[in-house]
């Protein structure tokens, strides 16, 4: 029998972290190439410490002059992006770090295995397994310790940017620890932030009587106690951030981006890689299937598997756990799940429209939890698989 009574603790780190600075220009990188061809293979890396920026890795486009022309462009993709968060250190600045673009043109072994051709469908991208998750626990059925933790850097940023503090850095870390009581949430039990603050006179003191208010406001009543332990930049003073104070590199907060530990995951990063690669689309696919389940009212909670093999269109498994909350036996939501969505990689891509420029937004704050944009961003986060599958178990 699962546990009704305990603590658990997640943690976040806001748009100015270094490997969330890298998850940004990779996914911007991405959203380049797709926004030029809907198709486009990207594959990229991005590495940031003081004052420079290298970016790797794979990119194709069907036209080779189009490819050499969106190569040019990427160093303003990067001072966009660095300036868009906040940074102009002395030693990390948009205008003056130093841009290496080492990015090539795909593989021709691996484009062999994912093109579709004349006999077969298109293929797995990768082999690998990838995992979704949900319960109802908080309104956008995602554990409420990860979903807090994005939501008070989320606040900070927008008070940051909007100079209403503008005290406050771009490099923030949040950590919650939440006691469940029957196993919902009920508390606080304590609560970890370290922010970059640009005043070097501020004391941990002064930085929590800045970030107290926005804290209090996203979280709900009453979870803050008496007995609510708060630790606000504990080291002292925090005034070196980002890449300059600790180096970057993207796909380095995978659990920050999914479920924040508390459910399992395949160990794929999102960032940088275009939705033929199921590390990413499969992942999403699997949280929109686990969310549809939940909100159907099939179960409290849900998490899904699917597996794949690089250059093999159809998944090689699917499973199902409703962590015994369900109405009904797992096997029968796994062979519900087949007749209500194509889970091949062009299936996953066409249902939930993932040929967009729309992954930029997802590099901070979490991939998942977030409200669907009416230009199609966030689709695996819509519940309007629901009634289809009730009506397919």
């Amino acid at each position: 029998m699962s546990r009704k009574d305990y603590v658990f603790t997640s943690e976040s780190v806001s748009e100015g972290h270094p490997d969330k600075v890298c998850d940004r220009i990779s996914d911007a990188v991405l959203d380049a190439f797709i926004a030029e061809e809907p198709e486009a293979r990207v594959a990229c890396e991005t590495f940031a410490t003081t004052n420079r920026v290298v970016i790797g890795g794979e990119v194709g486009l069907s036209d080779q002059d189009k490819l050499s022309e969106y190569m040019e462009k990427v160093d303003g993709i990067v001072r966009d992006c660095v300036r868009d968060i906040g940074y102009e250190q002395d030693k990390f600045h948009w205008k003056t770090l130093e841009v290496t673009n080492l990015l090539h043109e795909q593989s021709a072994h691996i484009a062999q295995g994912v093109d579709a051709a004349d006999n077969k469908d298109e293929g797995a991208g990768d082999q690998g397994i990838m995992f979704g998750f949900a319960t109802n626990e908080t309104e956008a059925l995602m554990p409420a310790p990860i979903q807090y933790s994005h939501a008070i850097l989320r606040r900070l940023a927008e008070v940051r940017k909007n100079g209403t503090e503008p005290a406050l850095g771009p490099d923030a870390k949040a950590q919650l620890s939440v006691r469940y009581a029957d196993g919902k949430p009920v508390e606080v039990s304590s609560l970890v932030l370290s922010t970059q603050h640009l005043d070097e006179s501020l004391s941990s003191d002064d930085v929590r009587a800045i970030v107290a208010p926005y804290i209090e406001e996203v979280l709900p009543e009453g979870w803050l106690t008496a007995n609510t332990v708060w630790h606000v930049n504990p080291t002292g003073k925090f005034v070196i951030g980002g890449p300059d104070g600790d180096a970057g590199l993207t796909g380095r907060k995978i659990i920050v981006d999914t479920y924040g530990g508390a459910a399992p995951h395949g160990g794929g990063a999102f960032s940088g890689k275009d939705p033929t690669k199921v590390d990413r689309s499969a992942a999403y696919a699997a949280r929109y299937l686990a969310k549809n389940v939940v909100a159907a009212g099939l179960a409290d909670k849900c998490t899904i598997q699917l597996s794949y093999a690089i250059g093999v269109a159809a998944p090689l498994s699917i499973y199902a756990d409703l962590h015994g909350t369900g109405q009904l036996d797992e096997a029968l939501i796994e062979a519900a799940i087949p007749q209500v969505m194509d889970l091949t990689p062009r299936g996953i891509r066409t249902h939930l429209a993932l040929n967009k420029p729309i992954y930029q937004r997802t590099a901070a704050y979490g991939h998942f939890g977030r409200t669907p944009d009416a230009d199609g961003g966030f689709s695996w986060e819509r519940t309007d698989l629901a009634e289809a599958l009730k009506n397919a178990v």
